[in-house]
């Protein structure tokens, strides 16, 4: 697992903590958070276009994966080989773009479906690409079976996994203000975790990772995210295969219904040694015989 943090993922501030009625000055470190713009090259030798394909606000670090994952779970790309390769782009004109640029290249045979990049998914980090009004939408994106054979998981493993998740959150102990993603063995050992001020943002970074190191479909693992379950965090885990997702906080009802139609087990409020399963129960019982 990759541990190394930018120096621009935080910043320093001065602050004024308050104790009672007392006012002292001190320092402070705050997650950082800056746009990043995805700019998308396509088509045959001699006929390239490069377009934006969107904007996102992030924690700058792992700007790579967060592409690839973007373009991974919002059906730009099915397959790693498709990416011919992701860079910061050279040719911004103002200082402030540099690093906050991104291009992504695709195979000169990858079908770019142009109504698609019309729509230039501007996202924020607070809700991520907005607009899927149904289930059967992302049914339509060719989004992968999950695996109907397990992984089975002990009901015990669930409950280690936010303590697992906060020990290896390097930022979040420096600043306090992210939210993680982190893929787990069904035996609950730590695969990968990524940090973001977005909760969308985190999941692509992994998902991005796992594109880029050629692990998907990631049927063998399980997915811990430390905020709520939304519907585009379990659409998002179901482009990558992951069968198992977890969240500290609660799960929308889209989100179950979501779940309970890609075949998905889904765990919500899973804190303090307990949780709830909202589908996919039968992944937490025995391995049948």
């Amino acid at each position: 697992m990759e541990t190394f943090l930018p120096p621009t993922s935080y910043d320093y501030l001065t602050v004024h903590k308050v104790t009672g009625a007392e006012l002292t000055e001190a320092s402070d470190v705050v997650a950082a958070e800056e746009p990043l713009e995805i700019r998308l090259g396509f088509g045959a030798a001699g006929q390239r276009e490069h377009r934006t394909l969107a904007i996102t606000m992030r924690t700058p670090g792992h700007d790579m994966e967060l592409a690839a994952g973007f373009l991974l779970t919002e059906g730009i790309i099915q397959r790693r080989e498709q990416l011919a390769g992701i860079r910061y782009c050279p040719d911004v004109t103002k200082e402030e773009e540099r690093e906050n640029v991104v291009r992504a290249e695709l195979a000169e045979h990858v079908d770019v479906s142009m109504p698609r990049l019309e729509r230039h998914f501007y996202t924020s980090s607070s809700c991520g690409v907005c607009g899927k009004t149904s289930i059967d939408a992302v049914h339509a994106a060719a989004c992968p079976v999950l695996p109907t054979n397990g992984p089975y998981v002990s009901p015990t493993v669930i409950h280690e996994l936010p303590a697992r998740q906060r020990a290896a959150q390097a930022l979040f102990e420096q600043t306090g203000g992210l939210h993680a993603a982190a893929l787990f063995s069904p035996e609950g050992e730590l695969l990968l975790l990524r940090e973001d001020v977005g909760r969308h943002n985190a999941l692509d970074k992994v998902i991005g990772a796992a594109l880029l190191q050629e692990w998907l479909p990631l049927h063998r693992t399980i997915l811990l995210v430390s905020g709520r379950a939304s519907f585009e965090l379990v659409q998002k885990a179901a482009v990558a295969g992951i069968p198992v997702l977890a969240a500290v906080g609660a799960p929308s009802s889209l989100a179950v219904q979501a779940a309970r139609d890609f075949g998905m087990t889904l765990c919500g409020f899973v804190r303090q040694g307990r949780y709830n399963v909202y589908c996919g129960e039968w992944r937490l019982q025995a391995r049948p015989e």
